[in-house]
């Protein structure tokens, strides 16, 4: 688990990005993350088991990647 990133309890769904988000904090800086996936798209709630394989999935996708600026969009399929 990274340790440098704390999530958020406040995941909603975004109409204007159209995508289900939550904000944490990630080496001091505040972010917003989005995951954009016509699955998640559907549900109008979202379960406690998949909000934790959410932030695994964000982990994951910042051990190869580096995120630009206060946002990162994660594209599930």
């Amino acid at each position: 688990m990274n340790q440098a990133i704390l999530f958020n309890d406040d995941l909603t769904f975004d109409s204007e990005q159209d995508a289900w988000c939550f904000t944490a904090l990630l080496s001091g800086q505040a972010i917003t993350v989005y995951f954009h996936s016509i699955e998640l798209k559907q549900l109008h709630e979202i379960s406690s088991c998949t909000k934790f394989d959410l932030e695994e999935i964000v982990e994951l996708w910042l051990e190869k990647n580096e995120p630009e600026g206060d946002t990162i969009h994660i594209e599930m399929r």
